[in-house]
């Protein structure tokens, strides 16, 4: 059971700053390097906040963690307060499709990795994506 009321919880964590997953955007990045794909910029001005986005492919990729973004497989609720978790995965993942129909609606392509794709190994078929779209702009094939 919570000690604080919803209103405070709320409070409490909107104080709580994301900096991101850094091993999985490290893991990519590392992929990136591995696969010669570049023209990547992190922290750029862009709705959702990307966690890369190849801005002359007008490529947006996010990383998805498992939790925060309500992975089928890997989501575990906490035992605690199940019903505000479901609430706040149901609005990430919400969020997430708004912002990809948004950026799809300005010509942006919008790639999502999952954690778990990162983490086992299974992200090859993404990041051939990623490869043929920033390859397709920059005419490197």
């Amino acid at each position: 059971m919570d000690t604080v009321t919803p209103k405070e919880r709320s409070r409490i964590m909107a104080k709580v700053k994301g900096s991101g997953n850094k091993s999985t955007e490290q893991r990519l990045i590392s992929l990136f390097k591995e696969l010669g794909i570049k023209g990547w910029r992190r922290g750029y001005p862009l709705l959702g906040k990307p966690d890369f986005v190849f801005p002359k492919a007008r490529l947006a990729v996010f990383v998805d963690g498992c939790f925060w973004h309500g992975c089928r497989d890997h989501c575990r609720l906490p035992s605690n307060n199940q019903d505000y978790w479901m609430s706040k995965i149901q609005r990430n993942v919400e969020r997430d499709r708004l912002v990809s129909r948004k950026l799809a609606e300005k010509n942006w392509r919008v790639i999502r990795v999952w954690e778990h794709a990162l983490k086992k190994g299974r992200h090859e078929k993404k990041l051939n994506e990623i490869k043929q779209a920033v390859d397709g702009i920059s005419g490197d094939s």
